[in-house]
């Protein structure tokens, strides 16, 4: 049998030596409702979290007798790898072998101590609870799963304004020339220099081939 805390970012923990038990504690929720004429009754409104517990020590030194493997790392090294979980907060996977246990778990607590003639060595007392992912729903989902239906994410707004047409200026061009042939009236060349005047500047007879000039809309 070994003990496992596995984490996502893959410093995960084996647990050099094995408690001597484990603790499972599970229990059913209830509420209690007093109703009149029948007095106190109790439902059943869900399960609270699993919760896990057990103690063993981390040694200073591998010692073949009880230590699961040779490479152990050192107490101080294991027991700032827990104590970093229950900072964080995030879930880690609790595994121990031979056993059904293999679970997600917050780690709820963790107390140590220091034994006198045992230097170096660190004794602790680990709680861990299991961790279930909450979803949250919007209002839309919410209510479309209380009809027995699915809600329809909503369609983006087509974007109906018109694309500009860009004319690119070819020699022997004019702006009545461009507003002619563009727009089918040459006096529509004004409207075009208005458009264009960052990039014709401040001569609307002076355009120069290769300039990409936006028609009016």
């Amino acid at each position: 049998m070994d003990f496992y805390l596995l984490s996502p970012d893959g410093q995960d923990l084996h647990f050099p030596v094995n408690p001597g038990e484990v603790t499972v504690e599970g229990a059913k929720k209830i509420e209690t409702v007093s109703i009149i004429n029948i007095g106190d009754v109790d439902f059943p409104v869900g399960d609270e979290r699993t919760g896990i517990s057990f103690s063993s020590f981390f040694p200073r030194d591998y010692d073949r007798s009880y230590c699961q493997y040779a490479s152990i790392p050192t107490p101080e090294e294991a027991l700032g790898r827990l104590i970093e979980w229950q900072t964080n907060g995030k879930p880690i996977r609790l595994l121990i072998t031979e056993t059904s246990i293999n679970m997600l778990v917050l780690i709820a607590r963790i107390t140590h101590r220091y034994v006198g003639g045992e230097p170096g060595d660190i004794y602790y007392e680990l709680s861990m609870r299991q961790w279930r992912e909450v979803k949250v729903r919007t209002a839309a989902q919410a209510q479309a799963a209380s009809q027995g239906g699915t809600a329809t994410p909503a369609t983006p707004r087509a974007d109906t304004k018109p694309v500009p047409k860009v004319y690119e200026v070819k020699s022997g061009d004019t702006l009545w020339k461009i507003a002619k042939l563009q727009l089918g009236d040459g006096s529509q060349w004004e409207n075009i220099y208005a458009n264009n005047k960052a990039t014709i500047g401040s001569n609307p007879n002076l355009i120069i081939p290769g300039q990409r000039l936006v028609m009016p809309t």
